[in-house]
């Protein structure tokens, strides 16, 4: 029997002929440290795997986005060996890579503390200085089970194996089909030092891991389940250089500064108040007036845009929710219901099927559509406790939300149009740096309706987002389980990403409902709906903006847009005076009259992060003027009350940055 010696391979996208028996990191040429490994006929693989004939092999460098979660999943690994070796007694939940770092979950019998986090990162450093090798080895479920027999989670994962999520929806390390467990071997002896079940691919060795740090642990609940176990969870971060790694330090250095739930108590905007509930927020009279002026402004643009305005209550009848599919898709992120009447309420979840009982009140032409619905509409959400954060992860929010009829004809124009608006509006909060996301179905049976509808519905999606040039970055089985949708992803001043608007094309609603309209020709046929939230929910872009500008909201959105400070009491007659000249022209001004020195006024409305401070003395008294003092220290003597008041008018009307 004759044995193949050469293998036809693609390379850099030309073919070429290796001996059999070549690994992927010899066709590469990768010594491990920028090339860590391999793309094989589009599946990540360790730089050992012996190519195939007909193999089209790439390379995975560390600094890109699958070379970073391969480095992380890694040095995942190598702290999990670090605890096991310093508590053996922890037994073994999961450790993925997640967005800028890893995490892995242990049971142990008291929670990590932060002497114990710095010996383990001692200890990682011993292990990845020693270069112990990832060697992957394929298992049988009776092996797995055999060797893993003092891991109860792994245990439960062999007999899930079809990949369980974990509650931040990282896939768990055990996919379906063969199981494999990646052995850390000793350099020098080959001897085993520490063993996972895991699917890979890894580094070469420990060696190869340039720059590791562990930030905190917490708890979590096993698989992400209240009723499961609660685990201790160990967050760290891995980058492809140290200097990558300080990047993001300072990234979280400055993150924190901007945290929204510390602005928002030091600015006396929002809070949480432990007697309404978690997740539930409860906006101060300045905050109040942000987000006053955040809807009116919103209003203002839909009512030129040709949106009309809808309200719908608070709670309904759970049958409505049947007829939608949320009872039966949605109802684990639903509040749980109350008994009235006999018949079971539920808080609303969204708007969306109200929105479809106004449009069915009375009989639809075609010459109505479309017809563009908005609401700021409060819904409400069991979010689980361990992911409610601040105002960007809350139980009760406001969506401004809109729902769009129009006929198949008038959709791909309609969503062209929609983009474009959402876009401008953003950019109008001061937002500027996007991209898109298109979410679509996959093969799972979560999602309603048929392949040419979700087909079409993403191909007109697909169009709207060429006509914006935005990048679009694909999100397979991340669609809302009735239709596809666009994700607008923003970035903020220090570079992190926000999911804010979404649009969602829905043919599946418009069925459930018999939604109709008269066409042209007499004919009665279904409308599309189109979903869209544009600051997504009210609370979250409050908080987007907040850490965007690090509190320093622009001049329009700030709650005091003036501030007057005299040098004397003698001078607060004239600075009410300005000050009643600003409030005449609309803006938010009033005066410090307290007893405070000059001085401290200043650092009190620094503090506040007020816009403008109008100063006056003897000298601007005399001289009908004002001394401008800016936010950013800047300062500028003897404004004539005139101009000074047209610069903050015209600022707050052109909405300036400052």
């Amino acid at each position: 029997m004759s044995t193949v010696s050469e293998l036809r391979i693609t390379l850099d996208g030309r073919e070429q002929v290796v001996a059999a028996g070549t690994t992927a990191g010899e066709a590469l040429g990768a010594d491990g440290k920028n090339v860590i490994a391999a793309r094989v006929g589009g599946e990540l693989r360790d730089l050992t795997y012996q190519v195939q004939d007909g193999d089209v092999v790439e390379p995975v460098e560390i600094g890109s986005e699958d070379g970073r979660a391969i480095l992380r999943h890694s040095t995942a690994h190598v702290m999990a060996q670090a605890v096991q070796e310093l508590f053996p007694e922890a037994k073994l939940g999961i450790g993925p890579p997640v967005e800028n770092g890893f995490y892995y979950d242990f049971d142990v019998p008291e929670p990590f503390t932060p002497e114990d986090l710095k010996r383990i990162e001692k200890r990682m450093r011993e292990i990845i200085k020693q270069g112990q090798r990832f060697s992957r080895r394929a298992v049988t479920d009776e092996e797995a089970r055999a060797e893993l027999a003092d891991e109860p989670y792994k245990l439960e994962l062999i007999d899930l194996k079809g990949g369980a999520s974990a509650d931040d929806g990282s896939s768990v390390e055990v996919g379906a089909g063969q199981l494999t467990i990646y052995d850390n071997l000793d350099p020098k002896t080959g001897e085993l030092c520490w063993k996972d079940l895991c699917r890979g691919p890894h580094l070469p060795t420990t060696r190869h891991i340039p720059a590791f740090k562990l930030m905190r642990s917490g708890g979590a609940y096993w698989r992400g389940s209240e009723k499961n176990p609660q685990l201790q969870r160990i967050y760290g971060t891995a980058w492809e250089s140290r200097e990558k790694q300080d990047e993001y330090l300072k990234m979280l250095e400055e993150a924190e500064k901007r945290d929204h739930r510390k602005l928002g108590v030091e600015l006396d905007l929002f809070s949480f108040p432990n007697e309404i509930g978690s997740g539930l927020a409860v906006f101060h009279p300045k905050g109040g007036i942000v987000r006053k002026v955040m809807e009116e402004y919103s209003r203002k643009r839909h009512e030129e845009a040709g949106y009309e305005f809808v309200y719908t209550p608070h709670i309904t009848k759970g049958a409505l929710y049947e007829v939608s599919g949320h009872l039966g898709w949605y109802k684990d992120d639903m509040f749980p219901p109350m008994d009235v009447d006999g018949g079971e309420y539920y808080l609303k979840p969204m708007n969306c099927p109200m929105h479809n009982l106004i449009y069915r009140a009375r009989g639809r032409s075609y010459r109505e559509l479309p017809l563009r619905l908005f609401e700021f509409g409060s819904v409400y959400r069991y979010e689980k406790s361990g992911v409610v954060h601040g105002l960007t992860r809350v139980r009760g929010m406001t969506q401004d939300d809109a729902h769009i009829y129009c006929t198949r004809e008038q959709m791909v124009d309609e969503l062209k149009s929609l983009l474009g608006f959402v876009l401008d509006l953003l950019r109008d909060y001061g937002l500027s740096e996007f991209y898109l996301e298109l979410s679509t179905r996959d093969d799972s049976d979560k999602f309603i309706g048929t392949d040419a509808d979700w087909a079409e519905a993403t191909a007109a999606l697909q169009e709207a987002a060429a006509s914006s040039g935005l990048e679009l970055v694909d999100d397979p089985g991340g669609a809302a389980f009735y239709g596809p949708k666009i994700s607008v992803q923003a970035k903020d001043a220090i570079g992190r990403t926000w999911q804010l608007s979404t649009i969602q094309v829905d043919f599946n609603q418009p069925k459930r409902f018999e939604l109709e309209y008269q066409a042209a020709d007499g004919s009665r046929q279904q409308p599309v709906m189109i979903h869209r939230a544009l600051f997504g929910s009210i609370e979250r872009f409050f908080g987007v903006l907040l850490e965007h500008y690090a509190g320093a909201l622009p001049p329009w959105l700030a709650p005091v847009q003036v501030v007057g400070i005299p040098i004397g009491e003698a001078h607060v007659p004239h600075l009410e005076k300005v000050m009643a000249a600003l409030r005449a022209r609309g803006i938010r001004a009033e005066v410090d009259a307290s007893a405070d020195r000059m001085q401290k006024k200043i650092r009190n409305a620094q503090k506040a992060k007020i816009p403008y401070m109008l100063l006056a003395g003897d000298d601007d008294v005399s001289k009908d003027a004002v001394s401008f003092r800016y936010r950013t220290g800047r300062q500028k003597n003897g404004v004539p009350i005139d101009e000074a008041i047209e610069e903050i008018v015209q600022a707050v009307e052109q909405r300036v940055q400052i």
